[in-house]
């Protein structure tokens, strides 16, 4: 394995757990003297605490150790719920060097409630960005046409912290490169629950989908042929963007897709707005053929 340096990521019963009166000195204020702790007054009956709650454990998860969090039902610990004044739940409240440094009550956003984890997680210090400076550079050797030694990057830095989306998206990515659909998929299938919709694996999701569709795309001359001979047949149309984008012609898939989109947006439920945008979901975000064919299939929709 590849030494990188990253620490462990703690385990999940480590990071978040139960705690009340009796034991807040020491899970809360104590703890908090090393690391920030997060802390959620809830209770059974409270309806927007079952939303909070997993939203802040999956947020605290996948920042690997760098926050702890710690659940308080109000109902059956009155004593600390009275001495914080906890008038109204869910309540939130961030501790750290044995202090409440910040808090919110009511619900939140999940993208809010991720910019609140983190805030406080950096309390203690920014992220070791020695992780993503090796991932930057499995990329690298991505982008360079070795794909087995990008492989053996980001699988090091998987076993590092599996919660590392950009190290499985690559990893997903250079299997794929490899012509390894079934690794990848594999990857892809085995990708802990915490990460399933961060944007790096919504992009390698998309990318194994186009790689499966590679897989059955028919020839090129044929179907352009067919789309020749009777431009209003959307199925061949369908077919000679996926085997345009099988050859390597992304642009020219997007091209026929958005003129199959202006021929009949509704086809097939809408096929071909949801293949434009499996496309550009397995692209950057700044890629030339997605911000095109973006601003190209919006125009059309909002004709």
């Amino acid at each position: 394995m590849l030494e990188l340096g990253g620490q462990q990521p703690a385990a999940a019963d480590d990071l978040i757990k139960d705690s009340g009166d009796a034991t807040f000195m020491q899970d809360v204020v104590e703890v908090s003297k090393t690391i920030p702790v997060i802390v959620d007054f809830w209770a059974p009956w409270c309806g927007p605490c079952k939303t909070l709650g997993p939203a802040l454990e999956a947020a605290v998860t996948a920042l690997g150790g760098r926050v702890k969090m710690v659940k308080i039902d109000v109902d059956q610990n009155q004593g600390i719920a009275g001495q914080l004044q906890i008038q109204s739940i869910p309540t939130v409240y961030a501790f750290f060097n044995g202090q409440p440094v910040d808090g919110f009550q009511g619900n939140l956003p999940p993208s809010e409630i991720e910019a609140f984890v983190t805030k406080i997680a950096d309390l203690a210090g920014p992220e070791d960005n020695g992780l993503d400076d090796a991932v930057e550079a499995a990329e690298a050797m991505l982008a360079e046409g070795e794909a087995a030694d990008a492989v053996e990057t980001f699988a090091a830095i998987l076993e590092e912290d599996e919660m590392h989306a950009g190290a499985a998206g690559g990893l997903i990515r250079s299997y794929l490169a490899m012509d390894d659909v079934a690794q990848a998929e594999a990857v892809l299938n085995g990708v802990p629950a915490e990460i399933h919709d961060a944007s790096e694996i919504e992009a390698a999701r998309a990318a194994v989908e186009l790689a499966k569709q590679a897989a059955d795309a028919g020839p090129v001359a044929e179907l352009t042929a067919a789309v020749e001979a009777d431009e209003n047949d959307h199925q061949a149309r369908l077919d000679l963007a996926t085997a345009l984008h099988a050859a390597g012609d992304t642009e020219g898939a997007v091209d026929q897709l958005l003129d199959l989109f202006r021929r009949d947006r509704d086809w097939n439920d809408g096929a071909a707005k949801a293949q434009l945008f499996t496309i550009f979901d397995a692209l950057k975000p700044t890629d030339p053929v997605v911000l095109n064919g973006r601003r190209k299939l919006s125009s059309m929709i909002f004709a």
